[in-house]
């Protein structure tokens, strides 16, 4: 299985948000994940082959196929493990529980897709609107356009994938989870959760193409100065009220 990533993590934290393909050529690539559309607006989700964008405020759109993705990672999952799990009180709790089945069932070295579709008494997630820029960071895009919000009660999906440490710069490294819900109305960038019950699949990945810009602009960027720490604070920092 092989997991197909549009442009890095690196260029997207130094502000590359051009398009670098459509979402009508994602998804010839993959049937689940997640990434971001032209100029950061919003959040995506991709499941069950279909392109999803959570807006600012938490509501959620199918993505028009012509829409422009600056940096995506999806999948054509063969999910090998299948569980089931209850009172999960904590998105910590959630990535300690998936890293331990990883590092039993597969190893930690790999990446992986996982699919968990459950019932939550809360979920705090994230999104924003677009903000065209060039060579702005993207933890300064955020900090404009971003908003959070709480789902309660709800029925969804998060759709997610780990990266091993060594690949850090190319995606961020461990679990990226993005939820999407059971109406497909609601959804976002996912930094909380409490849920009640949840079926987990995960798949590991062990090829990984790469489609990286092909417009003179991204020469201009220089990715070794996207620091680890603007990576993390934009994985995990919360938006704004």
């Amino acid at each position: 299985m092989k997991i197909y990533q549009v442009s890095t993590l690196q260029a997207l934290a130094l502000g590359y948000t051009r398009p670098v393909i459509t979402v009508e050529e994602l998804l010839r690539h993959g049937s689940i994940g997640l990434g971001t559309f032209e100029d950061v607006n919003g959040e995506m989700i991709v499941l069950d082959g279909e392109c999803f964008r959570a807006a600012e405020d938490g509501t959620v759109w199918k993505a028009e196929p012509d829409m422009g993705v600056p940096f995506a990672s999806v999948a054509e999952a063969d999910f090998s493990l299948d569980f089931q799990v209850e009172e999960v009180g904590s998105i910590e709790k959630l990535r300690e529980i998936l890293t331990l089945k990883i590092e039993e069932d597969f190893g930690l070295n790999g990446m992986h897709i996982v699919r968990i579709d459950g019932d939550f008494d809360r979920v705090y997630a994230r999104s924003e609107s677009a903000y065209q820029s060039q060579h702005v960071d993207l933890k300064d895009i955020l900090s404009r356009t971003q908003r959070d919000f709480l789902f309660e009660d709800i029925s969804g999906t998060l759709a997610g994938i780990y990266y091993p440490d060594y690949m850090d710069g190319i995606n961020a490294p461990g679990w990226h989870l993005h939820f999407l819900s059971q109406d497909r109305s609601k959804g976002g960038h996912t930094f909380e959760i409490g849920m009640v019950r949840g079926r987990i699949r995960l798949a590991r990945i062990n090829q990984i193409e790469i489609r990286l810009p092909s417009e003179p602009a991204f020469d201009t960027y220089s990715l070794k100065e996207a620091s680890g720490s603007d990576i993390k604070q934009v994985e995990q920092g919360t938006g704004n009220k």
